[in-house]
């Protein structure tokens, strides 16, 4: 198993989540359940970590969830893998809260993720029982939301999906957490990393900027 540290970093959702892993482990790890102002605390958290963060190569969440939040993760990527000369790759930040949640969602054959999506919808995707998506991540509202299946409902919104919905199943209110990346299947890569905001702005350009 390679040595080579990456630095895992998400700063979609309300929580702002760094990890060095190696060698299959965790070297280091910073998570901080912020809400807002990932800007100021994102390189603060990375530079905390052993080294300053100093990686071979950068893993980054690419949403869906806060505009501002995926935006900000990515730019830093970005950022310190060409000031480092070192890949960067992307990853589904819906794929990371499976991955926290992999045994459960192994032994229920599958589960559904359930984000915060803004304006009153939530982020939405199947994943198969090896993590593997089994359709687009979808924002929907949430009456709209609980028509779908899966007795394993995951994410920050996992329990209000079930308040909802109404019937028997298994909430696991979980963040994405950077240290879930060692969970990860190589497939959920993503080479360039590019946002992925799973709805439309929610600001629009004005006509003729």
């Amino acid at each position: 198993m390679s040595d080579e540290r990456t630095l895992v970093i998400d700063s979609a959702s309300e929580a702002c989540s760094v990890a060095l892993v190696a060698g299959g482990r965790v070297v280091d790890f910073r998570h901080e359940v912020i809400g807002r102002g990932h800007a100021e605390r994102l390189v603060p958290l990375i530079a905390a970590l052993a080294d300053g963060g100093r990686a071979d190569a950068i893993a980054v969440g690419c949403g869906p969830g806060s505009f501002a939040g995926v935006r900000i993760g990515v730019a830093a990527a970005r950022a310190l893998a060409l000031g480092w000369q070192v890949p960067v790759h992307g990853f589904s930040t819906l794929a990371l809260v499976a991955a926290a949640a992999a045994d459960a969602i192994g032994e229920a054959g599958g589960a559904l993720v359930v984000m915060e999506g803004g304006h009153g919808q939530w982020f939405v995707q199947p994943f198969a029982a090896d993590l593997s998506p089994r359709a687009e991540v979808r924002s929907l509202p949430p009456d709209a939301a609980v028509a779908l299946g899966d007795s394993l409902v995951v994410g920050n919104r996992a329990e209000a999906f079930l308040a909802r919905r109404g019937t028997t199943g298994r909430a696991l209110t979980l963040l994405p957490d950077a240290r879930a990346f060692l969970r990860l299947p190589p497939a959920a890569l993503i080479s360039p990393p590019s946002p992925v905001y799973g709805r439309a702005p929610d600001a629009k350009p004005m006509i003729g900027a």
